[in-house]
Parts: C-alpha cells; structure tokens; sequence
C-alpha cells in the first residue's frame, strides 16, 4: 500500500566529476537517490553556494529616478484610492534580480507614497519598524499614537514597530514622500504582525500643529525628560528636523576647513540619526545617515555586509556601486547590495542645490547585522 504520507521530494543531486567531490560511480549514484528520498541534501555539494568567501547578494545595483515615479504616483493619486484594505497609495520598488517581489533589497522596502489634497489614510500598526523622508513639499501630518506630526522637506520621521498611525493632508496640492520598512525581514524570518486601528480620525489629530508633542519632550539636543527616562528600542522622537541636520553637516565641513576633525574623510561630512534614550540607531531594524559631499569630491570605495537604499536630496553626482554607474539628482534613488563598493562624485553646484554639495539621504540594515555580529566594513585606500 502506497504511504499517503510520502512527500515527493524537491531535492535532487547530480554526481560529477570535478574536484572536491567523490569518485562517480554506480554506488554513488545510489547514494544520492537514497538522499533525495530521505530529504538529504550533503555539504560538499553545495558549500560553494551556502558558504562563498564573501557576500553574494541577490539583489543588483541600481537608480530609479524621481521624476519617472512622481510621475507615476500622480496618475496614481487620480485613480486609486485610499481606505481601508489598500490603506495607502505607495508604490514600492522592486529590485530587477528579485524576482518581481516589492523588495528594494532582500531586507529593505522603499516606497514613494502620495496623498491628495484632503485626504487621509487610515489608522493602522504593524510589527515593522518604518519610517518617512520628505525630498520636496510639505502639508501632510503624520499621526502616531494620536500625536500629528508635521512633515516638511528634509525631515526624518522614524516610526518604531506596533505604533497606530494615519497620515493627513491638510494642504491645497498633492503630497509625495518616501517610506522605507523592514518589510522584507520580517516576512522571510516569518515574524510580522499587521492590525487595522480605527477608521477616522478624531478633530484633535486632524490639527496642524507646528511641533509634536514627541518634539516638545524629545527634541531637545542633549536633553532628556527626566519623566521619561528608560530604554527604548526605537526611538521616541518622532521627527528629526531637516534645520537641525543641515546645521550639523555645515559644521562638519567648516570645522573640516578650519584644520580640525569632525569629517569621515576630505569633503564628505555625514551624520547618523539616533535613538535619544540609548545612543544607538534610530529603529531596531534600520540605520539612517545623512551625507554632504561638497562639489569635486570622489568618496573613497566603500562596502559594507548588508545593503542600502540612497535618496540624491539635493544636487547632482555620478554614482559607481560595483559595475554600474550612474548620473543622479534630486529625488533618485538607488540601491547598494551587500559588499559592492560604492563611490560617489559630488557635480553639485549653486544652481541644482541650497548647500552647493551632493546631499543624499540613506537607509541599510545595518543594525540585524550589527546584532548578529555579521556587519563588517572596508574603505579603499589611496584610490581618491
């Protein structure tokens, strides 16, 4: 009698001759039909994939430009609408090696989202930390656990995990800006959670004010609500102005001019948004930094275990990840896989940006590896 239980095996092996595998023989090939049965797979078949001298990553390089996807979210805005079951009107990018999934990275998601004049989106949490970057416009309100948050060209909104959350427009024009998840992550480590809040917002969180109340506590540089003091994983500063970041990178690169440090190398300033309660990155999940790249400068080869999403926020450049080059500007984004060395030459000036340098926005996944113990770093030497 058949076994009703017999699962019919996906695996199959080839017995080659080559070096480091055993001699062919009838024997063997019995061998491995017995490990196709008995769902086996053995090492020395497959260690050149499972374990390669160093990351191989399946996602590819490459820029999306902003043009093309405002374009689209636009068309978008007058024909899809917002509520319940689609929740939001975001288009995600799909790296072209990933197999049409909505994955910028196997563990980044990056969307542009849109809102219409007077729309909102509706209330909902999910076990996915995220957050917003705004590259242009403003009069949306982002609304976290009840606090409205608004969002104006260049801030950074980080959002922890499980926190309720809507959006607002509350201006005359549509809105664009872009959300990044770990989506990917927690979807292939199975560990996502995702609940529907409620369906309208109440007068109070359709309120426009100037500052949140999360500002109002955290927002403060150096200075901590004794109230709330604690250990969070994710940050409880829900916006991190754009005021405060040009300040920090101006800085950088005057202290840079005037013969002191503060610079990660000649002309390259960069910043990294952090949690006020530990120190440490924003979200649990996700780093982000910010980059000024004053005009002529060529960064040294970077690359680093894990990957990243860049926005160009201002200016212009050209843009080398592995073998693939790129001129980019304002808006575009482009993807860095895992240890592809990536350099950039800033060819800003006064007329495409307010700095005169390439400023562009980014967001990895550094932290899963810094925790595993898996993020390792190389900078090139002398190749500027």
């Amino acid at each position: 009698m058949p076994d009703v239980n017999a699962v019919r095996s996906p695996v199959k092996l080839t017995a080659e001759d080559r070096p480091g595998q055993p001699p062919v023989s009838p024997e063997l090939e019995d061998l491995y039909r017995g490990f196709e049965k008995a769902l086996l797979v053995p090492l020395w078949t497959e260690i050149g994939d499972l374990m390669p001298p160093h990351p191989r990553s399946g996602a590819q390089p490459h820029r999306w430009e902003w043009s093309g996807l405002l374009e689209l979210a636009g068309r978008a805005g007058k024909l899809v609408p917002v509520g319940r079951g689609g929740e939001r009107r975001a288009i995600a990018l799909a790296n072209p090696s990933l197999g049409g999934k909505p994955y910028a990275t196997p563990t980044l998601w990056a969307a542009i989202q849109y809102l219409m004049p007077g729309e909102d989106a509706p209330e909902h949490r999910h076990s996915q930390n995220a957050f917003r970057f705004v590259v242009e416009g403003e009069g949306v309100w982002t609304v976290v656990e009840r606090d409205p948050v608004p969002m104006r060209r260049g801030d950074f909104l980080p959002q922890p995990g499980l926190h309720w959350h809507a959006h607002h427009n509350a201006a005359s024009t549509p809105m664009a800006w872009i959300d990044g998840l770990d989506i990917p992550f927690q979807y292939d480590v199975e560990g996502q959670f995702f609940d529907f809040g409620r369906e309208t917002l109440t007068e109070e969180e359709h309120a426009t004010p100037d500052r949140s109340r999360s500002e109002r506590l955290w927002g403060h540089p150096g200075l901590a609500p004794v109230s709330q003091l604690g250990r969070r994983e994710g940050t409880p500063l829900l916006c991190y102005r754009w005021a405060d970041t040009d300040a920090a990178l101006t800085d950088q690169l005057a202290l840079e001019r005037e013969g002191h440090g503060g610079t990660v190398e000649p002309g390259h300033a960069l910043v990294r948004y952090t949690n006020p309660t530990t120190a440490g990155d924003v979200l649990p999940t996700i780093r982000a930094q910010f980059h000024r790249i004053t005009a002529g400068t060529e960064t040294a080869p970077h690359r680093e275990t894990g990957s990243s999403v860049y926005q160009v926020f201002d200016g212009a450049g050209r843009v080398t990840v592995g073998d693939h080059s790129w001129t980019v500007t304002r808006g575009d984004l482009f993807v860095v896989p895992s240890w592809q060395p990536l350099s950039i030459r800033s060819e800003a000036s006064a007329s495409d940006s307010d700095s005169g340098a390439l400023d562009l926005f980014q967001f990895s996944d550094a932290p899963i590896f810094t925790t595993l113990n898996l993020f390792r770093s190389h900078t090139e030497k002398g190749n500027r």
